[in-house]
């Protein structure tokens, strides 16, 4: 039975092979890419199947420089995820396939595409179109240009440390200023009344002047409840003379 099962699936490869390889196709894009020194180049090649009968394959990918032999870089089996060297990176995202070209280099640049490789089928592989990788110079900063901006660098770090030392400064006399405004204040408010007030003018002193003066002093009798009128004598009026002693007159000196 073994014998008889392996003669049939010979039959069935060996009529639906052709078909098979007429339905398949491998193609590559993009046709061109430019990239530069560095950085990476990223190809996809695509296997369309329209009728896939699970038959093992692999894919392989080729270099060509100036129209001469093509050179196997790098390979992947239809059921490996992703396999990767020092140059190259391949990933199966079937039905496509992605294949990078890691750290470019100017000898990097040239023709590339992608090679199936079946198993049990008449046409074993089958190429796809060529794509064209330009890799250029990277970009390289002119001698001159750096010193230039150091110094704009410098100079720009000096005017910012003098426009900070300025302000420093001035906020430094304005709080000194505001500090003895304050102090003069308080000092005005502390001093008591007599040395806020003016002086007053001294007045000369006043010499006094003894003089003799006369006055009439009467002198008045008690006061008794009213008695019948008597007939009293007339009243007599004394007069008084007080002398006072001469004094010195006093002499400002």
């Amino acid at each position: 039975s073994v014998e008889v099962a392996l003669a049939d699936l010979c039959a069935i490869l060996l009529c639906c092979g052709p078909m098979l390889t007429c339905c398949r196709r491998v193609t590559i894009f993009p046709a061109v890419l430019t990239a530069s020194e560095g950085a990476k180049a990223t190809f996809f090649c695509n296997i369309s199947v329209e009728n896939d009968s699970g038959s093992e394959y692999s894919l392989n990918w080729y270099k060509e420089t100036n129209h001469s032999q093509a050179q196997k870089t790098a390979e992947i089996s239809r059921y490996k995820p992703q396999t990767e060297t020092e140059k190259y990176r391949l990933t199966n995202l079937t039905p496509v396939f992605k294949i990078e070209i890691l750290n470019l280099h100017q000898n990097d640049s040239g023709s590339y595409y992608c090679g199936l490789i079946t198993f049990f089928e008449p046409d074993k592989v089958m190429e796809s179109n060529r794509s064209q990788l330009i890799v250029t110079a990277a970009p390289q900063m002119n001698a001159t240009d750096e010193p230039e901006m150091k110094e704009n660098n410098t100079s720009e770090h000096v005017k910012a440390m003098l426009l900070g030392i300025l302000l420093l400064g001035g906020v430094a006399v304005l709080l000194i200023f505001g500090y003895l405004t304050l102090m003069y204040r308080r000092g005005d408010v502390q001093k008591p009344p007599s040395e806020n007030m003016p002086a007053k003018e001294e007045k000369p002193p006043v010499v006094s002047i003894s003089t003799v003066d006369y006055g009439v002093l009467e002198f008045q009798r008690d006061q008794h409840p009213p008695v019948p009128p008597r007939s009293w004598p007339v009243e007599q009026t004394e007069y008084a003379t007080i002398i006072f002693p001469e004094e010195k007159p006093v002499t400002p000196e």
